[in-house]
């Protein structure tokens, strides 16, 4: 058994015996020196106690528990890394003394983990089945309960543990998995709850976190707030507050408090080499959860607004090559046929710089403000085109067939599509070209060059050119041959441009590349 196990587990047992009332104690000697009061003594040291807060806030929180069949994405203990078979053995006969058999319901994004709880249990004649564990909370004496989506995706009913143990059943009202975010309903009145902060937290600020990590249940965590406006690469509406409280798996749903005890944040994510706590945890800020919260329960659904156009993130280079004085703002790669967007006469290379006079950063920040309108409303966007500034009126639509309008995360390469025989050289770009309707694998649909052939230390493949993907325009221009492609480069750089704007077309997605004039 490896150290740090025998560690928790050996600390583990002395605990229950204390319980149990196994161990002895002598009398303290007559020189002892008894504890002031706790909160006397966080006074005194100059540090604040959450004693009071917590006494509030702890009736509103729930655990939650839901049955569903199980997926490959949970796992075991036999799973986790860093553990021998004994050790793994151990642990699962360890945990199911605390009523837990395993864990799983876990997402993983870039880097960080969707963090629930859960057991496999096998029923004669049925496959086998998992039990979701996580954390919500009371946001209303008749009983609406707020908890994480993958708490309880897939499942109708859940139930919760409410303070003083009682078991109640929950209806699930709607779920919102762009968000994460999950209404439950619990038949009665008179419930504890809480309410959410009318204003944001500040970075620095004391938070507490309560929820229910490995089942537990009950357990309170303080810290800070880490940073805002986290992007952790789980969908275009990315906006979480970074905590340092402890959280783990079971955390997921349970709020975040402010030091006056109302809901800053819902926890959500954790960033974990491991899969437990190292300080770094992600919770929905309470702005979003009030919005999405508030359309759940009046309709089940969070409808969100959408215009019809593929957006990315404006660098340096692109701004230079679009003359912007700033790298800000949303540019469109591509409009969708039949979008509000077509109808508002939006183009490629068109830049969103603000919406309703209110400035768009980054595209990022343009998916979260459409995203939170809704569909039906009229919004004035701040168009930058051919270096000139104009405004275009705009109705929205509402995202169809579940698709929205996604940010894209820069220059983001395809994979390889296989070698093909080179056509003609286009030096400065590093590629081989050739009509996109010649036909083939790479025949495409007859507009642009498709790209047959990709110098590996060319500049387009250092921004993320592959083969198959076809240029529609260059600097502007149409082209259809590489002589179209020198001649617009040539003219861009006799216009003075360091750099020069290529739209692509990847598999069903447009973007910008910018290359600069002076290579190759």
């Amino acid at each position: 058994m490896s150290p740090r196990l025998r560690t928790a587990l050996y600390g583990t047992v002395a605990a229950l015996a204390i319980g149990a009332g196994v161990l002895q104690f002598q009398s303290a000697p007559s020189n002892f020196i008894a504890p002031a009061h706790a909160q006397a003594q966080a006074q005194i040291a100059g540090l604040p106690s959450f004693a009071d807060v917590v006494d509030r806030v702890r009736p509103a929180v729930v655990s939650v528990r839901v049955s569903r069949a199980a997926t490959s994405e949970q796992m075991s203990f036999r799973d986790m890394p860093g553990l021998d078979d004994n050790e793994r053995g151990m642990m699962e006969r360890f945990m199911r003394r605390f009523g837990e058999q395993g864990q799983g319901d876990q997402r993983f994004g870039q880097g960080d983990q969707r963090f629930g709880q859960g057991e496999r249990r096998g029923g004669q004649g049925r496959g086998p089945r998992a039990m979701a564990q996580g954390s919500g909370f009371f946001i209303s004496a008749d009983g609406y309960v707020v908890t994480n989506n993958h708490v309880v995706e897939g499942a109708t009913e859940a139930e919760l543990v409410i303070d003083g143990g009682r078991t109640v059943k929950a209806k699930v009202v709607g779920t919102d998995p762009r968000t994460d975010l999950a209404l439950l309903k619990v038949e009665g009145s008179n419930f504890p709850f809480v309410r959410f902060a009318a204003q944001a937290p500040r970075v620095g600020d004391w938070v507490l976190a309560v929820g229910n990590p490995f089942g537990l249940g009950g357990t309170v965590t303080a810290g800070i707030v880490s940073a805002r406006g986290r992007d952790i690469g789980s969908g275009p509406y990315d906006d979480f507050l970074q905590i340092d409280a402890a959280v783990n798996r079971g955390n997921s749903g349970g709020p975040t408090f402010n030091a006056a005890g109302e809901v800053i944040g819902v926890n959500t994510a954790i960033y974990s080499p491991s899969g437990g706590n190292v300080g770094i945890a992600f919770a929905i800020p309470s702005e979003t959860t009030q919005t999405v919260v508030a359309a759940l329960r009046e309709t089940g659904t969070v409808s969100r607004g959408w215009i019809g156009v593929q957006i990315q993130p404006v660098t340096e280079e692109i701004a230079e090559s679009l003359r912007l004085a700033r790298p800000e703002g949303a540019l469109v790669a591509g409009v969708q046929a039949g979008s509000p967007a077509a109808r508002a006469e939006l183009r490629p290379s068109d830049v969103i710089t603000a919406v309703d006079g209110q400035p768009v950063k980054d595209a990022r920040d343009l998916s979260r403000r459409i995203g939170t309108a809704h569909p039906g409303a009229t919004v004035k966007l701040t168009v930058q085109r051919d270096g000139a500034e104009r405004s275009i009126n705009l109705t929205l639509g509402q995202i169809p067939n579940e698709r929205q309008a996604a940010a894209r995360g820069g220059d983001q390469p395809n994979e390889p599509r296989g070698d093909q025989s080179a056509g003609p050289q286009v030096p400065r770009l590093g590629l081989s070209l050739q009509p996109a309707g010649r036909g083939g694998k790479f025949g495409g649909s007859g507009e642009g060059l498709v790209v047959t052939e990709v110098d590996p230390s060319g500049p387009a493949a250092q921004r993320g050119v592959r083969e198959g993907d076809i240029i529609i325009d260059v600097a502007g221009r149409a082209v259809a041959s590489t002589r179209d492609v020198h001649e617009a480069l040539a003219a861009a750089r006799a216009q003075g441009r360091r750099s020069a704007l290529i739209r692509l077309r990847s598999g069903d997605g447009q973007r910008f590349i910018a290359i600069p004039l002076n290579a190759g």
